[in-house]
Order: structure tokens, then C-alpha cells, then sequence
């Protein structure tokens, strides 16, 4: 695990580009239950407004948490961690190719937001983007020191 008593507030600790692409959407969904068309049907996803297919919001709560877990040493460290979606995340269909190549990323920064000794805990805030486009917003992981 990493030393966590050396961080001060500001201090960045990961940035990472996560791919995403149709199949791991499915995937998901196998694994989750959740089979709403949004997330696999281009047709449908339009017909009700979005502008093509989304990935479902807990996957992308998932692929941020696992390289911050992986970052620590110890996912047993998180003690809380909570976000709001702020806008979907875009999946383009590969225009050629397999469905298992990637159309679509999440840009991930995360830095220490605050430090408590006396609890002997640390946030990290995290931001989460697609493009430009902040997607996941107030997310924060709070860990044991």
C-alpha cells in the first residue's frame, strides 16, 4: 500500500485515460442485469432523445474506482465513495472493426482534497471527463490513512 501519510491536499496521485468501448458495455450489462437498449441500441437510444448510445452509470463509477484501488494497494482502504452523474458517456459503434475496440474514453485526474489525522482518513477528489465533458461530478473516494 501506498504511504499515505506523506500526501498534503493538492497533491495529484493518478491520471489515467480509461477506453470503453460496445463490448464492454455488454459485458456490463451480462454482469449487471441491466440490459436497457440505451446502452447497446443505437436506434433505440435516439428514439428516446440521447444522442447515440451511453454507458451505464455505474460502469463508469467502477472503471474510475478500480485504478484508484489499484493505485492504493489496498481497495479495503475506501470507506466511502460517491459521485453524481452529471452527463452520459458517449460510445460510438466502431466503424470498423470489433465491437471490442475502443470508441470512447474516460479522462481521470484524481488529487487529495482533505486530509483528516485526527480520523486518519484522506479524501481524494476525482474529476471525470469525456472529452471535455465533465461527466462524473463531486466524486469522492475517502480512504484510511
Amino acid at each position: 500500500m501506498n504511504d499515505l501519510t506523506t500526501l498534503s491536499v493538492g497533491d495529484t496521485i493518478l491520471t489515467q485515460d480509461i477506453p470503453l468501448s460496445r463490448a464492454a458495455l455488454i459485458d456490463y450489462a451480462a454482469a449487471s442485469g441491466d440490459h436497457n437498449p440505451i446502452h447497446w441500441s443505437e436506434r433505440f437510444a435516439t428514439e428516446v432523445g440521447l444522442d447515440g448510445v451511453i454507458a451505464h452509470g455505474m460502469l463508469s463509477m467502477a472503471l474510475v474506482i478500480a485504478p484508484i484501488a489499484d493505485w492504493l494497494g489496498d481497495p479495503g482502504a475506501i470507506v466511502d465513495y460517491r459521485t453524481r452523474f452529471s452527463a452520459p458517456v458517449l460510445v460510438p459503434d466502431a466503424a470498423s472493426g470489433s465491437p471490442a475496440t475502443p470508441t470512447a474514453s474516460l479522462s481521470l485526474e484524481a488529487k487529495v482534497g482533505a486530509v483528516d489525522a485526527e480520523a486518519g482518513t484522506l479524501r481524494i477528489d476525482a474529476t471525470v471527463r469525456a472529452g471535455e465533458t465533465d461527466v462524473l461530478s463531486r466524486t469522492q473516494i475517502r480512504v484510511a490513512r
